[in-house]
């Protein structure tokens, strides 16, 4: 399939932000400013979240405030420029810092318990979880239509911080070993390539043309939101098609992801996810750079359907999350 990339306009996505720290929590409230660390998860989350999505902290099983992604930016030697404290972890003996950022405009202002129904679809990704674990969760629209209603609107501007001058740097990701020098290259995880498809997936168009080209038509693309990771008892699916305004039913479509050759295992797993969705899983989709020979001779037996991923020949060994997401293409597998 072409890789047309997204539409002029799309609908915000809403991530719920882990704070590590009560000052941590602090000092992001005080200047309207969210910070990650320089490793594979903080290059993973500054990929996910994008300019005109909306935030929340997420500190003490609680939600604080309600704000949109104005600003994005990873900067060079961040160890210099505050205003978070290093972060050290005893188990390995790192520390890290804060290169990876965003500018927030406060919307709403609100400190909210997760135990409340309008937190049920990130309170059960946490329980099943085990605890936090993860440096952002992705909340659905019925979540984001709930919190903009929480508490009252913000007031005051933020305390703006000068650091003087600082250079920046766009992440990058090695697709080769050897390459990796974080923070500035990590490696290209799963969980990126993830995102670069879900961010071509936002795009209507990009759904729709990929709904052709697997036969299905059971659910308007238009109807559907594009989230991340989601915990079910049988694991985490990679992505999840949901009904973004369930009325009567509540289809969903899990995906399973892979960067190289999906094994009958992945099928397996992905079976799985589609049993705890129970009758309101209409297909299921496993996306990979191939597929074991047992893998295309079982999927249609179980209602799964095949997506071949590849990458423009044009994208080097170490590129950006822009250069990834600009050259994916999605070929349907006729199975």
């Amino acid at each position: 399939m072409p890789g047309e990339v997204s539409q002029p306009t799309r609908k915000p996505s809403y991530f719920l932000i882990s704070v590590s720290t009560r000052e941590n929590l602090e000092i992001c409230i005080k200047h309207a400013l969210a910070g990650f660390p320089g490793g594979e998860s903080g290059a993973w989350t500054f990929c996910e979240i994008a300019e005109g999505d909306l935030v929340s902290f997420l500190y003490g099983a609680r939600a604080h405030n309600l704000y949109r992604v104005t600003k994005r930016e990873a900067i060079h030697d961040a160890q210099h420029i505050g205003p978070w404290p290093p972060l050290r972890f005893r188990e390995t003996g790192k520390t890290y810092y804060f290169p990876f950022r965003l500018g927030l405009e406060p919307i709403r202002a609100f400190s909210e318990s997760l135990i409340r129904a309008e937190f049920a679809y990130v309170g059960e990704n946490l329980l099943l979880r085990g605890g936090y674990s993860k440096t952002h969760f992705q909340a659905d629209q019925t979540t984001l239509q709930s919190v903009s209603q929480l508490g009252e609107l913000a007031e005051g501007q933020p305390k703006v911080l000068a650091f003087g001058e600082y250079a920046t740097f766009e992440p990058r990701f090695a697709r080769v070993k050897g390459l990796a020098n974080a923070p500035e290259i990590t490696r290209f995880r799963e969980t990126i390539l993830q995102s670069a498809i879900k961010r071509h997936l936002v795009s209507e168009f990009n759904l729709r043309n990929l709904f052709t080209g697997i036969s299905f038509d059971a659910v308007p693309a238009a109807e559907l939101e594009v989230l991340g990771e989601k915990a079910i008892p049988q694991g985490h699916i990679d992505i999840l098609l949901k009904q973004r305004v369930p009325v009567g039913s509540d289809p969903k479509i899990p995906i399973e992801v892979k960067t190289k050759k999906a094994l009958p295992k992945d099928l397996s797993q992905l079976r799985a996810y589609m049993n705890e969705l129970r009758g309101e899983c209409p297909i299921g989709m496993l996306i990979a750079n191939d597929f074991h020979k047992q893998v295309i001779q079982s999927a249609r037996n179980f209602n799964i359907r095949l997506v071949r991923y590849s990458l423009s020949e044009r994208v080097g060994e170490a590129p950006t999350f822009e250069e990834l997401h600009q050259s994916l293409k999605l070929e349907p597998i006729p199975v």
